[in-house]
């Protein structure tokens, strides 16, 4: 589905979308705003690149950043919640991950965490391993799967 199909089917369904970026740095909010008309459809995007602005834009828990860290699926739901919470939006995706240049043993160059929240349904967290295939094919791909969750998403309201 292309961006502006799921714009349609939004608009279609009376349901606007908030965005939680980290490591996609605003990428799905400029997907989206990149087709005339989505001022119909998109209320907000977060770009929440530091672990302070998760918690002061989105209210992600200084404890879950602790016990779990910025990349985790823990954090990605909170980011999700939380753009719902702070938006007018009834959907809201968020991306939280190692973009890379680098990554550690335990959270590798392109694991990206995925959180889908919508009203009145249980957030949806998965972790997605793209692997170290560079920064810009990481960041691409985490923006077309969160593209997808949206579309996932939308089902809900149909």
């Amino acid at each position: 589905m292309t961006a502006a199909d799921l714009l349609n089917r939004a608009k279609a369904c009376g349901v606007m979308i908030a965005t939680a970026e980290s490591c996609t740095g605003g990428m799905v909010a400029a997907a989206l705003t990149d087709i005339p008309g989505s001022s119909a459809v998109v209320d907000r995007g977060f770009v929440t690149y530091t672990n302070a602005a998760k918690q002061d834009m989105l209210g992600v828990l200084a404890d879950t950043l602790a016990a779990h860290g910025a990349v985790s699926e823990e954090v990605a739901g909170e980011m999700a919640e939380g753009a719902l919470r702070h938006s007018q939006a009834q959907l809201a995706v968020s991306i939280t991950g190692i973009a890379g240049p680098g990554g550690s043993e335990f959270k590798p160059e392109g694991r990206v965490c995925f959180g889908l929240a919508a009203t009145g349904q249980q957030t949806q967290v998965e972790t997605v391993e793209f692997g170290a295939q560079g920064r810009d094919a990481v960041r691409r791909a985490a923006r077309d799967h969160a593209l997808t969750l949206l579309a996932r998403g939308l089902s809900h309201f149909a």
